[in-house]
């Protein structure tokens, strides 16, 4: 374990924000990680930074994950929580495996997938996990949970409604051996592959239209790319009762619809590319805020709030942030 002292985290993050940390220890194992929390109990754990918006002034005590592993199972792969996702479905994909294709490009690590329960283009990683390697913080004891016990919903789990207590250090993938993909979920995926949303083609194809679908959109961290200087989205699509006229939406859970988050922005006035300040809006997609050089926390935070107002004045509909804000409230 490596511990340093007055390290700046802002490049740590793919929106390049926040203030440096006073304390901050590299775990290259799990036992490393169950070691810092148990000395540090109140620090950040911080993955690959990439859904976290950290605040100007820094942070006392940072923990960060790096335990690195792949294994293979038999029915799947053991993945250590600081392997970078990306390239774990790269991993996969070259070693036969299927069923994480429609998550290529997501930015961050393993260790995150389940907390925020990722998802892009009609998948969701927890269709795809078989179990998650936690340590307790109250307990002080490390067990294996499985999906139900996981509480996933949508980019949400048990993890993130209680975050002082659970620390990912592992994950079970439970995959398919196969060249075909998982049945094409997503209609702007379907149409890319030129397929109807259900059927099954090459994952490597798959991989290769979401990066080409995230890509137009700034949604692949790439240095050339100023759009890529985000968070990804930073509002989840809501779930209403009822979506206003004209809007993209989905069946949801429990009888609710899913609106276009972006939709909404939009009509409310914040086109692609808004803000003439440091941080705006993406000029590729609208649910992205970007730190275009030199903004800052609280900078990100005012836009953030602003479009948050500006929707729920013209339609009466509360957008909620998915990144964390660590030592703020939106």
């Amino acid at each position: 374990m490596l511990l340093e002292t007055d390290v700046p985290l802002a490049p740590l993050t793919t929106l390049r924000l926040g203030g440096p940390a006073r304390t901050l220890l590299t775990c290259d194992t799990a036992d490393d990680l169950v070691e810092a929390i148990s000395t540090h109990p109140h620090a950040l754990v911080l993955g690959g930074g990439s859904n976290v918006v950290l605040p100007d002034e820094g942070l006392p005590e940072v923990v960060l994950v790096r335990n690195r592993g792949i294994e293979e199972t038999g029915q799947g792969l053991e993945v250590q929580a600081g392997e970078d996702w990306d390239a774990l479905v790269q991993h996969a994909l070259v070693g036969g495996w299927t069923g994480l294709e429609a998550l290529s490009g997501i930015p961050g690590t393993v260790g995150a997938s389940p907390i925020q329960n990722i998802g892009a283009y009609g998948g969701e990683v927890a269709a795809a996990i078989g179990s998650v390697r936690v340590y307790d913080r109250r307990s002080g004891v490390v067990s294996e949970l499985s999906p139900e016990q996981c509480g996933f919903a949508y980019r949400t789990s048990r993890f993130k409604q209680d975050p002082t207590r659970w620390l990912v250090l592992a994950v079970c993938f439970s995959l398919q051996r196969g060249e075909l993909s998982a049945p094409v979920g997503y209609a702007e995926l379907a149409a890319v592959l030129g397929v109807r949303v259900g059927e099954r083609v090459p994952a490597e194809q798959v991989r290769e239209a979401v990066l080409e679908l995230r890509r137009g959109k700034g949604m692949v961290l790439d240095p050339l790319d100023p759009d890529s200087v985000s968070a990804g989205s930073f509002f989840t699509n809501p779930l209403v009762t009822a979506a206003p006229e004209g809007a993209p939406a989905w069946p949801g859970p429990d009888g609710l619809v899913k609106v276009s988050a972006a939709w909404l922005i939009q009509q409310a006035g914040f086109d692609k590319g808004w803000g003439e300040g440091s941080v705006g809006i993406s000029g590729k997609h609208a649910l992205a805020l970007v730190n275009r050089g030199g903004g800052t926390a609280q900078e990100l935070l005012e836009v953030a709030r602003a479009v948050r107002d500006g929707v729920r004045a013209r339609f009466g509909i509360e957008l909620v942030n998915e990144p964390v804000i660590v030592g703020a409230t939106l």
